[in-house]
């Protein structure tokens, strides 16, 4: 009789679940160029938070006799404007003003945009039409010219142009988010939750909400990038920020008279505002990837 061998069970190995948020971060570390970029945008924005220590006598301190200095000027490494203030100075407090202006339409737009787009992408009746033939209005209009067009109504300010931005936004976030809740509304889950009796607002905050955040987080965040210019633009033109408080967009518009001369005194913001906005449109696409479950093993 022939002997009988007992196998020894293994014991199973679990695999370590790993939130929506450790994924995240780590499909950003395979992603150089969005790595990079969330360095160079976490340090822009720590310099301006640290403006005041960094630079203590403020944006108007003036040197008359070192107008329209050069960069690599001894003691001014970015040089001087057309009234003796530093520009670097004036970079960072300017990053002050035009950061928040164009976060906060972004992250308000992105709120209201993403409850209306949830709203009309579940119903099907009357409020579907309703809610996107009135944002179809908003789209008859260039973002641009209606933002333009909204800040001049409302005479410049800080809060008349973060008010006209995000009025603007809404629409353009309110479309993604009615587009990715018409894919998720009538999946296989959404018709489980409702034949065990869920109801509408849990179906809405339960089920579809967390599966359509994603497109809009990454939506927001090449949007804030494009902010950023906008915002810059409305000061160029006199809609935004007023001297002499500084701005990116009031400071490329100081140096139009004397661009023959001293190029910098506009060259160095409209830099600083393609870097920024560049940095963000790359960690746009980082997020987008890192929250794609089909590239996170590419």
């Amino acid at each position: 009789m022939g002997e009988t061998k007992a196998v020894a069970a293994q014991p199973s190995q679990k695999v370590p679940h790993k939130s929506q948020l450790r994924l995240t971060l780590e499909g950003l570390k395979k992603d150089r160029l969005a790595l990079a970029s969330s360095v160079v945008v976490i340090l822009i924005v720590g310099l301006t938070i640290l403006a005041p220590w960094i630079a203590p006598g403020g944006y108007n301190v003036a040197d008359p006799d070192l107008r329209l200095a050069p960069p690599l000027t001894p003691g001014h490494i970015l040089g001087l404007d057309g009234q003796g203030r530093d520009i670097l100075v004036r970079l960072l407090y300017g990053g002050r003003i035009s950061l928040p202006i164009a976060a906060a339409p972004v992250l308000v737009s992105g709120l209201i945009g993403f409850f209306i787009g949830l709203l009309a992408g579940y119903s099907h009746g009357a409020l579907n039409q309703i809610i996107m033939r009135i944002m179809d209005v908003f789209f008859a209009f260039p973002m641009v010219l209606l933002a333009i067009a909204i800040a001049g109504i409302m005479g410049p300010g800080m809060m008349n142009v973060m008010l006209s931005i995000a009025i603007v936004l809404v629409p353009y976030v309110a479309r993604v988010a009615f587009a990715a809740t018409m894919v998720i509304r009538d999946t296989e889950f959404v018709e489980a939750a409702r034949a065990a009796g869920a109801g509408t607002l849990r179906i809405l905050f339960r089920e579809i909400l967390p599966n359509i955040f994603s497109p809009i987080l990454v939506y927001c965040t090449t949007l804030f990038g494009n902010m950023v210019i906008m915002a810059a633009g409305l000061s160029f033109l006199g809609l935004g920020i007023q001297p002499p408080v500084p701005d990116w967009g009031i400071m490329c518009s100081d140096g139009r008279s004397v661009l023959s001369i001293a190029p910098h005194v506009t060259a160095i913001p409209g830099l600083m505002i393609l870097i920024v906005s560049l940095s963000l449109n790359l960690i746009g696409d980082g997020l987008r990837d890192a929250l794609d479950p089909r590239l996170r093993n590419i």
